[in-house]
C-alpha cells in the first residue's frame, strides 16, 4: 500500500508513529542526549529491521524542523510500504517464474534508485532489494523517478547484502555481479533464476559482496570514457537478462 512521506516531529508523535507499525524509513535523535524517551524509540527502533537510526547535531534537527518542537527526534516515513524478500520470491511463485531480482548495494541517488525500480518493473524483474546504511531509501523522490512502477515493483530493505544473497542462494538463485573487470556480458550464460547486483555510484559493488557473486559481467565500451551512470548500466545489464530469458 502506498503511503505519503511524512515528517513526524517529536518524541511522543515518533514513538507513537513506530509502535503502530507505520513505514518508518529513518529516525534522526540527538548526539549524545539520554532520558528515558528517547531510550524508549531507541528500543522501538531495533524492533523495525528497515528503519535508520542516526545520531545527529541539534542545528541538523533545527534546520530540518518545520515546527520548531523537534524535542531532540525527528522521523522520516517511507515514500511507500517495504516488501520483505519472502514477498519477492512469492510474487516469482505466483508468475510461475524463476525469481529475477536486484540487488542494489548502496545506492545513494534517489534518482537512480527511481529508475533503477522502473527497470526492474519494464523488465519483468519480480522485486529490488537495497541496502539499510549508506544507501538512499524509499523517499519522495524515489516515488517521482520511479514513475509509478513502486506501486507494482516489492522493494525490500535489508541490513546485509552478503546475508541475503547466502539466503537466496538456499532458494536457487545464483548471483551476477557488475563491475568494469568482469567478463563481457554478452559471453555468459544469464539465464535461470538469477540476481543482478549493482554497486554504489562511486565505488561499485564492495568486495566483500563481489566475492560471494558467482559471476561477474562488464558492459563493452568504446568511448572515451569509462563508465555509465548505475541506472543506465542496470538497464543494460537487466535486458540482456530479459533477451536470454525470453528469446535464445
Amino acid at each position: 500500500m502506498s503511503v505519503n512521506e511524512q515528517k513526524i516531529e517529536g518524541r511522543n508523535a515518533v514513538l507513537e508513529a513506530l509502535r503502530a507499525d507505520r513505514s518508518v524509513d529513518r529516525v534522526l535523535i540527538l548526539d549524545g542526549a539520554h532520558d528515558n524517551a528517547l531510550g524508549s524509540i531507541i528500543r522501538e527502533v531495533k524492533k523495525h529491521p528497515e528503519t535508520k537510526l542516526d545520531f545527529v547535531q541539534k542545528k541538523k534537527l533545527d534546520d530540518l524542523s518545520e515546527t520548531g518542537k523537534h524535542q531532540g527526534v525527528i522521523a522520516f516515513t517511507a515514500a511507500h510500504d517495504y516488501a520483505s524478500v519472502d514477498d519477492i520470491l512469492a510474487n516469482a511463485r505466483e508468475k510461475g517464474e524463476d525469481p529475477f531480482i536486484f540487488i542494489l548495494d548502496g545506492i545513494e541517488d534517489p534518482h537512480n534508485l527511481g529508475a533503477i525500480i522502473r527497470t526492474a518493473n519494464l523488465c519483468g524483474a519480480h522485486g529490488v532489494i537495497i541496502r539499510l546504511n549508506r544507501a538512499v531509501g524509499l523517499t519522495a523522490v524515489v516515488s517521482k523517478a520511479s514513475a509509478g512502477a513502486l506501486n507494482y515493483t516489492p522493494v525490500a530493505k535489508v541490513t546485509n547484502i552478503k546475508a541475503t544473497i547466502d539466503s537466496l542462494k538456499k532458494e536457487g538463485l545464483w548471483f551476477v555481479c557488475a563491475d568494469m573487470g568482469g567478463e563481457t556480458m554478452y559471453r555468459m550464460n544469464l539465464k535461470g533464476p538469477v540476481g543482478l547486483v549493482i554497486g554504489n555510484e562511486g565505488k561499485g559493488v564492495s568486495e566483500l559482496v563481489k566475492k560471494n557473486c558467482d559471476m561477474i559481467a562488464s558492459i563493452p565500451m568504446y568511448g572515451d570514457i569509462d563508465s555509465l551512470n548505475a541506472s543506465v548500466a542496470t538497464g543494460v545489464l537487466a535486458w540482456e537478462i530479459v533477451r536470454q530469458r525470453h528469446f535464445t
